[in-house]
């Protein structure tokens, strides 16, 4: 079961991120952009997701992922339940929502400072 503080440190690491907090949420920011937000209890994680693979995503682990509001539909964004992900899983969606907002460069130096993941 994963929980906020399993990815809190994350929003500060990853380069060029930086956490925000709006109306008592917090969110991952790259720039002016988005790319993870807690619900106000943090028990739902949203996260940047491709729009083409999400509805696989929610379709094959329905108790884990749900589609975004109606009108979040337009964005590259899922939610998922973070009691339902473990700690690890948590941690790689974020990096890979991080992925979607950053150069291939800094993405590909990651890798090449975290070759077996995030940990």
């Amino acid at each position: 079961m994963a929980v906020i503080e399993d990815v809190r440190h994350l929003g500060s690491e990853l380069e060029r991120s930086y956490p925000v907090y709006v109306r008592g949420r917090l969110k991952f920011r790259v720039g002016q952009i988005v790319y993870v937000a807690f619900s106000l209890d943090e028990s739902v994680m949203g996260f940047a997701f491709p729009k083409e693979e999400r509805e696989a995503l929610v379709r094959g682990r329905p108790h884990t992922f749900q589609m975004p509001t109606a009108s979040d539909m337009r964005f590259h964004w899922v939610h998922a339940d973070l009691a339902a992900l473990d700690p690890i899983e948590a941690r790689e969606l974020v990096v890979d929502a991080w992925r979607m907002v950053v150069p291939r460069k800094l993405s590909a130096a990651y890798d090449v400072r975290h070759p077996i993941g995030p940990g």
